[in-house]
């Protein structure tokens, strides 16, 4: 079993394991309908609607920085058309799972009339700017846990601090391979095909195609000025995304006096959680979400899974719609975009 089948089989294990807890949780419990409605009842929809906003604008913030990748290959490049392509994107993710992520950055490349592989590139560097900001933003938060509303017993925040700690060191290490791919340049591309020289030639060819495209779209990480913009406008998604959930939890009564590093430790766990997605349900941010709520801050698991499901409908799906829209409008069905070969190769 190769090294990808190990982590395969790794992140399966840890989502069936999550999966049983919270069915244990969930039954010695005792899953009380009326209370998950009545966390539902009792929501002050003025914070539940700047949450939307909010969410729904971190999808704007998401365009810019994509326009920022595309801009060396592409001047002038659509905002209208990004934004359409990023919504029809993140629609598929819900659909089909992680089998929707190649839709995105297939879209685009389509609608900017450039290659396929670049946009995979720019989307390499969009989940490695993203991860670091995860992994920041919870090392950080998980250090302060004695000044949160979590109150874990010595050892279990001794452990929560390691983590942080960890989360930090690793944070660090997605930094140092995001400035690594800006010396993906000709002559590493062209070792990498003097390497493969004993494959046919048409394959050499295909792979020297796809891994000069593939530098094309590393090309704004080699901007310092780019490069400044990336991180800024990745620093503003990630606290507009972390104002939306404190608004979100300002919402609901159980959570409504939930402090910043309360919501940013939730942020960090649900974001994690998220990185499991299954077609049309989601699951690990649900479970993450229930997990962390009763299990850090005491809720009931009624009343959590109540504040879990409007989570993931806000963070999630409340996409949706425009990505059907958009769709709609420019006669795309999700058919054929679930089975899209990501070999297409356009401009």
């Amino acid at each position: 079993m190769n090294r990808k089948k190990w982590g395969i089989a790794f992140g399966a294990a840890v989502v069936l394991a999550a999966i049983a807890f919270a069915a244990l949780r969930w039954r010695n419990a005792g899953f009380d309908w009326n209370q998950f409605t009545a966390a539902l009842r009792n929501v002050d929809w003025s914070w539940l609607a700047l949450s939307l906003a909010l969410i729904l604008g971190s999808y704007a913030g998401r365009v810019l920085r994509w326009e920022v990748m595309i801009r060396p290959l592409r001047r002038g490049a659509s905002f209208r058309r990004i934004f359409s392509a990023t919504a029809i994107g993140f629609t598929a993710v819900v659909l089909f799972g992680r089998a929707g992520e190649p839709v995105r950055p297939y879209l685009i490349a389509k609608n900017e009339n450039v290659t396929f592989s670049s946009q995979i590139a720019a989307w390499i560097v969009e989940r490695i700017l993203d991860l670091l900001m995860v992994l920041l933003i919870f090392g950080v938060a998980l250090t302060q846990v004695s000044s949160s509303a979590i109150q874990p017993g010595p050892k279990f925040r001794v452990v929560l601090e390691l983590g942080g700690y960890t989360a930090g060191l690793t944070g660090a290490a997605c930094l140092a391979v995001l400035i690594g791919l800006r010396q993906f340049r000709g002559r590493v591309r062209q070792r990498l095909v003097d390497g493969l020289s004993f494959l046919p030639e048409r394959i050499v060819a295909r792979i020297h195609t796809v891994l000069e495209s593939f530098e094309e779209g590393m090309e704004s990480t080699r901007s310092a000025a780019f490069t400044i913009l990336l991180i800024a406008y990745t620093v503003l998604e990630w606290l507009v995304i972390a104002a939306a959930f404190y608004c979100l939890f300002k919402a609901f009564p159980a959570t409504a006096k939930f402090g910043v590093t309360d919501v940013v430790i939730l942020l960090g766990f649900v974001a994690f959680g998220s990185a499991v997605q299954i077609p049309g349900v989601g699951g690990g941010m649900q479970i993450a979400a229930v997990l962390v709520l009763t299990e850090f801050f005491g809720l009931g698991i009624s009343a959590a899974s109540g504040i879990a499901l409007v989570l993931w409908l806000i963070s999630f799906v409340s996409i949706v719609p425009l990505g059907l829209a958009f769709a709609f409008h420019e006669g795309i069905k999700f058919r054929s975009l679930r089975h899209l070969r990501t070999d297409e190769n356009h401009g």
